[in-house]
């Protein structure tokens, strides 16, 4: 539908048209081979990895959700009438409910080694879920358990000319940093990351909203007052589930800790958030549904982690490669120049301190980066003799490629352009 620059250099947005949600999915899919075949095509590269270079924005993708029924209402668009109002209220405590209760299932839908890096990056939602409400919808929800009537309040928009007419303020989600918003008709989930299929996550949001449904139901089909059902459906979710609901910063580190005040989950990793994926609680979720069985869950989940795993193990093997064939050679032959250049203006009797001090950290810079690769290569001999080769990967091999890194990104600064082995950011940012 759209097509505009973002934030990072050489990257765009990309807003298809609204469909039905098997569609959606494979129109998804087909658009990232495009946009891999048509860069080819001129001569880039398509990157959709969620964090191809630190310290600048990543991408990822914004999962717009909503349900209709098969006579086109939008169970997600506030009514005008009270049995409309009640529906729309109970549709948003069920999303609520769903999303507290498997806030890990959410969380699985979108790990990958990749999306590890941009969730809680200061341009992501972090690894936390929660609901953003905006204060008008929680304050009409809340209204509503107590069973009171409250009426959305929509301020004025001063434009500051003073010959155009007033507007009303757009009550929809101004809240970017939230992984779960409500945006007027619909929910918009944000933390999936640019490579992610967006099929695991609509078949997580799917499940577990009709589970909630299904309570829902239960409570109502049997009531003699549904209206008073309903407020106490409103009441108990709130009360049971309102921890979720959250309209602050999330990228703050306050709500870090306040999210663990709250006994909300913080999966960190993909290694944690897969592990969770076939606990007993939500295999019996899906066998309900008949969406998998245990068998179907728990080979999902091996294969999962066996992928991350083996995406881990491969670009740790191609740090090392890179450090022991290119940058440790670089850091050698540009410290043979400087001794060279040091010692030809000792000769003339000419001060070389610059050169000298430089010298001494490039060759000390040079000499932590095999020190590191060593510790690296030594490592990665474990892996796969492991228990869990993911845990591992999270608690040795990443800290171990880190290291790595920031002895690279010190000496690369220090080091002659013409002695570099690879492109700088500058040069891969800039010269599309």
């Amino acid at each position: 539908k759209t097509e505009h620059n973002e934030v990072a250099p050489a990257q765009h947005e990309l807003a298809p048209v609204y469909t039905t949600m098997n569609l959606a999915c494979d129109h998804n899919q087909l658009t990232m081979e495009i946009m891999k075949k048509v860069a080819e095509r001129h001569g880039l590269m398509c990157l959709l990895h969620e964090k191809p270079f630190a310290g600048v924005n990543g991408s990822g993708k914004h999962n717009n959700w909503s349900l209709s029924t098969d006579t086109g209402i939008n169970l997600f668009a506030p009514g005008k009438t009270p049995e409309r109002k009640r529906l729309f209220l109970l549709m948003v405590a069920a999303v609520v409910a769903a999303v507290d209760e498997h806030q890990d299932l959410l969380r699985m839908s979108v790990a990958s080694a990749g999306n590890d890096h941009r969730l809680g990056a200061n341009e992501a939602p972090p690894a936390i879920v929660s609901v953003y409400l905006g204060d008008d919808l929680q304050l009409q929800l809340e209204a509503a358990a107590e069973g009171r009537d409250e009426h959305l309040h929509r301020e004025t928009l001063n434009t500051g000319v003073h010959v155009l007419p007033d507007f009303k303020k757009d009550t929809s989600d101004r809240n970017r940093t939230s992984p779960m918003a409500f945006t007027g008709n619909k929910f918009e989930f944000r933390m999936l990351g640019s490579e992610n299929s967006i099929a695991d996550t609509n078949i997580a949001l799917n499940t577990i909203f009709a589970e909630a449904l299904c309570n829902f139901a239960e409570q109502l089909q049997n009531a003699d007052d549904v209206s008073a059902a309903v407020q106490q459906i409103l009441a108990d979710t709130l009360k049971t589930h309102g921890r979720i609901i959250f309209n602050g910063n999330n990228y703050s580190q306050e709500w870090v800790a306040e999210a663990e005040r709250r006994g909300l989950l913080n999966l960190r990793t993909t290694a944690d958030a897969m592990h969770a994926f076939a606990t007993e609680k939500n295999v019996a979720l899906f066998k309900k549904f008949g969406v998998y069985n245990h068998s179907e869950v728990v080979s999902r989940k091996d294969i999962l982690l066996e992928n991350y795993t083996k995406l881990i193990a491969i670009e740790a093997n191609t740090m090392i490669d890179m450090a022991r064939t290119q940058i440790i050679p670089a850091g050698f032959r540009y410290g043979k120049s400087l001794a060279d250049y040091a010692m030809k203006k000792k000769e003339l009797g000419v001060k070389s301190k610059a050169e000298t001090d430089l010298l001494q950290r490039v060759s000390a810079l040079t000499d932590e980066i095999a020190s590191k690769t060593e510790a690296l290569e030594n490592v990665l001999i474990d892996l796969y003799d492991k228990e869990h080769p993911s845990y591992y990967c999270r608690d040795a091999v990443i800290p171990a490629m880190n290291e790595l890194r920031a002895a690279a990104d010190q000496l690369e600064p220090l080091t002659a352009k013409e002695y570099q082995p690879f492109p700088t950011y500058s040069d891969l940012l800039y010269s599309v």
